[in-house]
């Protein structure tokens, strides 16, 4: 699950990654039909260092179409692991993959040392229009692309029906006000809570403020940020929160381990607040409890419209030391372009698609989950997916955010104590760390 989750460490190599080479190509300039046919037909080595289970199937797509290429793929981790190993051999100068799978909030972290290659001269841009809008900006938030999406975290609600009947709620929450009316029922009449808010969980609480309109972070790709953690739509979020905790209607438990488990599959929870990814591992998880659940979109501030955050997600980008970078960056672009090799992820890894393509395929949008009653709950993440601003940034120092949040905004969720409190500490923590690290803040 740390692929999912956030990565806690004090602070960033900002200014100890060194870029490397980037194999002897201009970034500036184009590259050619015949620069590409000639580094495809040449043989070369490369290396991809991804967590992902299972993808040398994807890759064996990859030399087959490309049999003069050999990649090597190598799992050295997952969350801080693969990042902390990442940046010290970018750091050395040596032994850095060719391609590495980059969540989307940690890609700043490696733009602002120069250590990614711009994939625009590689043909990367005219991609654009082959992923949803708001996954493209992740990757593409100016004139130059990092990476490739891979996967994406569209959230949703998955409920217990049976325990919302019993509650007297026959349709989920369409709002946030029903959801806090809802959450009263159902642990009056049934006992449960109808959701648990991980109290070390920054990614799901990020994920809330990007449904609500918040702006908490902005980034101008060199040395100046925004930080807006506190602001009035980020306190509307944490007080909404904080009363339905302090009333005893949500639970503040920390997720991801047994007992959380044990509480999906037992009835504790009669929600789960997740992401596109959430349906799949939910099965795993409750097996037991099979056809007693569905799903929905996240309830609304707005009744009028119909909006949603993003939780967790990936991407495949080239290094900037890369010897062969056209041969790189074809071997990102085919893991996660090719229409193969992206349906593959998407039915076979269970990566939620940021492919248009499998989007609005039939074979991924119309299968029905027995799980979840029969339900398209495939489509019902795709047409969410829609709804996803596509205006949310990332600052170039997220470990830190992330490691400070459970201490500042975490320790006072578990506590049952004022979230509106707990956003000034961490505006604070994290406004003092950017100026001491150099940057200009707004």
């Amino acid at each position: 699950m740390a692929l999912l989750g956030s990565v806690a460490v004090a602070g960033l190599l900002l200014s100890g990654c060194s870029a490397g080479t980037n194999g002897g190509t201009p970034s500036s300039s184009a590259i050619s039909q015949a620069d590409i046919d000639k580094a495809m037909t040449t043989p070369t080595n490369l290396t991809f260092w991804t967590w992902v289970p299972d993808i040398q199937n994807e890759v064996d797509l990859f030399e087959a179409k490309y049999p003069d290429i050999k990649v090597k793929v190598e799992n050295v981790g997952q969350g801080l692991p693969h990042y902390q190993k990442l940046r010290s051999a970018i750091e050395a100068g040596t032994g850095a993959p060719d391609v590495a799978q980059i969540e989307y909030q940690y890609i700043p972290s490696f733009v602002l040392p120069k250590s990614l290659l711009d994939l625009t001269p590689y043909g990367a841009a005219d991609l654009s229009g082959d992923f949803v809008d708001w996954a493209w900006k992740q990757v593409a938030p100016a004139d130059q692309v990092w990476a490739i999406p891979q996967d994406v975290g569209p959230m949703g609600n998955l409920y217990r029906k049976d325990i919302l009947d019993k509650a007297g709620i026959t349709q989920p929450p369409a709002t946030w006000d029903d959801y806090a009316t809802a959450a009263k029922a159902v642990k009056d009449k049934t006992g449960s809570y109808i959701s648990n808010l991980g109290a070390t969980q920054a990614g799901q609480m990020i994920g809330f403020f990007w449904q609500a309109g918040v702006k908490p972070f902005a980034y101008d790709g060199k040395q100046t940020v925004a930080i807006n953690v506190n602001s009035d739509k980020a306190k509307q979020v944490a007080d909404y929160w904080t009363k339905l905790i302090q009333d005893g209607l949500i639970s503040t438990d920390v997720d991801f381990n047994d007992t959380w488990y044990q509480g999906l599959a037992s009835g504790k929870y009669a929600g789960w607040l997740t992401a596109a990814w959430g349906p799949i591992f939910l099965q795993g998880t409750a097996k037991d409890t099979s056809g007693l659940w569905r799903a929905a979109p996240l309830p609304q501030w707005d009744a009028s419209t119909q909006v949603s955050g993003n939780w967790g997600g990936s991407s495949d980008a080239v290094l900037a030391g890369s010897k062969n970078p056209i041969a790189a960056y074809e071997l990102a672009k085919f893991i996660n372009d090719d229409k193969e090799s992206a349906m593959m992820l998407a039915t076979k890894q269970f990566l939620y698609p940021p492919q248009n393509s499998v989007l609005q395929d039939p074979a991924f949008v119309d299968q029905k989950s027995e799980f979840y009653g029969g339900q398209q709950v495939n489509k019902l993440f795709a047409d969410i997916s829609k709804t996803v601003d596509t205006d949310f940034e990332w600052l170039p120092f997220m470990d830190y955010v992330y490691s400070t949040y459970e201490g500042t905004v975490g320790k006072v969720i578990a506590a049952k104590g004022d979230i509106s409190a707990a956003l000034d500490a961490w505006q604070d923590q994290l406004v003092k760390y950017a100026k001491d690290q150099g940057f200009t803040v707004k």
